[in-house]
């Protein structure tokens, strides 16, 4: 049976996402069933990153401007260092996200991705990970830090880079199949 039939999850980012924090979470969430949705400030495609030099071209689905929080069950924010560096300065893509929060939906985001999370203002007493270098930007946005494959906070997902991918995507599917999460919204 599939864990997640039925579930809406937006996948936003902009281009230079880490590729593989892109592929490995959207396949792992489409066979459990997830319409996963690729949402960018950007429309027609946006390209990855691919370790060390730019990689594929990747269709997005819906544009920040047609896409609705509401209409989606969770949202992932991959990582890379561009992606969440041009995100995190675009006020719709930042109240796009933080809206996720407001309603105790699953939030999940990899790598250098939690530096768009920082942005919403939504850290602060939660626990989290993250790429080593974002570290400090996490503790000054009032998270706790843990150096762990993967953190889960009653509906925050987080992990350290694509060595994590694993234990990352169970993490997300399990989360987003609980559905909201009630401490989420009271931050």
């Amino acid at each position: 049976m599939s864990k997640l039939k039925g579930k809406k999850i937006a996948l936003i980012t902009e281009s230079g996402f880490e590729e593989v924090e892109f592929t490995s979470p959207k396949s792992a969430l489409e066979e459990e069933g997830a319409f996963v949705e690729v949402i960018s400030p950007n429309e027609g495609t946006i390209k990855s990153w691919d370790k060390v030099d730019w990689g594929k071209d990747f269709k997005v689905d819906k544009t920040l401007e047609e896409a609705k929080p509401e209409d989606y069950d969770a949202v992932l924010i991959p990582g890379g260092v561009l992606n969440p560096d041009k995100l995190r300065t675009n006020e719709d893509a930042v109240a796009f996200i933080k809206h996720f929060f407001s309603l105790g939906k699953p939030v999940a985001s990899i790598c250098h991705g939690p530096q768009v999370l920082i942005e919403t203002g939504e850290l602060a007493g939660r626990k989290m990970t993250s790429f080593p270098s974002i570290k400090r930007d996490i503790i000054n946005a009032g998270a706790e830090w843990f150096d762990h494959e993967c953190v889960c906070d009653q509906g925050l997902v987080t992990s350290r880079s694509p060595k994590d991918l694993e234990a990352f995507n169970k993490k997300i599917v399990e989360e987003i199949a609980e559905g909201k999460h009630e401490f989420q919204s009271s931050h």
